[in-house]
Order: structure tokens, then C-alpha cells, then sequence
């Protein structure tokens, strides 16, 4: 990098180059993210209460 000048103008051509989201693309990408996560999680308080039922059984038999 000999030319910082000349790097900065590169830089400036290439983000007029970039193809950004549409707001609607924006917002379908967010909803899908939340939607995702929550379902990760709903799916990951089921486990941890199935879970914790099963070892609370096992735990509590007397032999």
C-alpha cells in the first residue's frame, strides 16, 4: 500500500459496487431471525424441562 489515496478512492468504488437491501428485504431478514431464535428457544425450554423431570425421577426412585 503505497498510495493511501489511491486505496480510499478503490474503497469508495467498491461500496457503490455493493447491492444493498431493500427495506422490505431488511425487515423479512429480521422477522426471520427473531422467529428462529425464538423457536430455538422454545425448543430449548421443552429439553430443559423434559430434562430436568426425567433426572428429578431418576434421582427421587428408592431402591
Amino acid at each position: 500500500m503505497k498510495n493511501p489515496l489511491r486505496f480510499f478512492q478503490e474503497v469508495k468504488q467498491e461500496a457503490f459496487r455493493v447491492t444493498w437491501p431493500t427495506k422490505k428485504e431488511t425487515m423479512q431478514g429480521a422477522l426471520m431471525v427473531f422467529a428462529l431464535a425464538s423457536i430455538a428457544a422454545i425448543f430449548f425450554l421443552l429439553l430443559d424441562q423434559i430434562l430436568r423431570f426425567l433426572l428429578n425421577f431418576i434421582l427421587t426412585i428408592n431402591f
